[in-house]
């Protein structure tokens, strides 16, 4: 292979390795608690790593049999991916901007308002007509199980517990509702509960719980914010390792182009 073109093939080698960190970002993200239960954000991200990885497979192919054609169709999609992949990036960031949490006096967790998150995650996923599927997924799954296994030796132990925003939307009542504790799922009635829906929608039934809270679904987003965030940490460094690989990538095969002209001008045929 000339230069070029072998230079054209490691970048598309280091672009398929980069493909990997998206597609276990990806993978990671569909097997959270948040994003599990919600179809809409579970897959894209693998299924883009997994059109990355194949794009950087055809470019690879393409500059190692110097194919220029495949390799100008590869660096072509590669420019695709990769300005999807920052249009993604900003869209996550501006809707997941809006934090909904707010701290509660004397608890080391934080509880979730649905005022406080953005109106494209309200309108999409809590208002969707999937919410009724979301919420049967959430209350099928071991989040709220795995919190009443846990050993709390007191009610103070409980309040000063990491709780994560699932489990503090759904598995308990807001502390504001006044209910008193007996274990992190079962809690006694207030004789005056606050006038707040979701002190009404509480229930100590383990298949009903807060479920049905709005704090529930606060919860959900608070968890999908704090999981798309720690994703985009990898996707970012991801984005900009592909962006200095493309740049290689067509200074690479626009030296081929010029050695293939010099060759042909050599040869007679220009």
């Amino acid at each position: 292979m000339a230069a070029s073109n072998t230079i054209t093939a490691l970048v598309s080698l280091v672009a398929l390795l980069c493909s990997i960190p998206v597609i276990g970002a990806g993978l990671w993200l569909a097997t959270k608690h948040g994003s599990e239960c919600v179809p809409l954000v579970r897959w894209p991200v693998v299924i883009m790593g997994i059109v990355l990885l194949l794009v950087s497979l055809a470019g690879f192919v393409g500059a190692y049999w110097r194919r220029q054609r495949l390799v100008a169709a590869y660096l072509l999609a590669m420019a695709a991916l990769i300005v999807l992949l920052f249009v993604l990036l900003t869209f996550v960031f501006v809707v997941t901007r809006p934090d909904g949490s707010y701290a509660v006096p004397g608890r080391a967790f934080k509880e979730y308002r649905l005022a406080g998150f953005s109106p494209w995650l309200r309108d999409h996923i809590i208002s969707s007509p999937h919410w009724s599927q979301i919420r049967r997924c959430v209350s099928a799954s071991n989040v709220c199980t795995k919190l009443s296994q846990e050993q709390y030796f007191n009610p103070d132990h409980f309040f000063q517990a990491d709780l994560s925003p699932l489990q503090s939307g759904c598995c308990k009542p807001p502390t504001a509702c006044g209910y008193g504790y007996v274990n992190p799922t079962l809690w006694i009635n207030p004789a005056s509960p606050a006038a707040d829906g979701d002190c009404y929608a509480w229930s100590n039934d383990q298949a009903q719980l807060c479920y049905g809270c709005g704090s529930c679904r606060a919860g959900l987003l608070g968890s999908l914010r704090s999981e798309w965030r720690k994703a985009s940490i990898v996707l970012v460094a991801t984005a900009v390792a592909l962006l200095c690989v493309y740049v290689a990538a067509c200074s690479a095969f626009r030296n081929a182009q010029t050695e293939d002209l010099h060759r042909r001008y050599k040869q007679g045929y220009v």
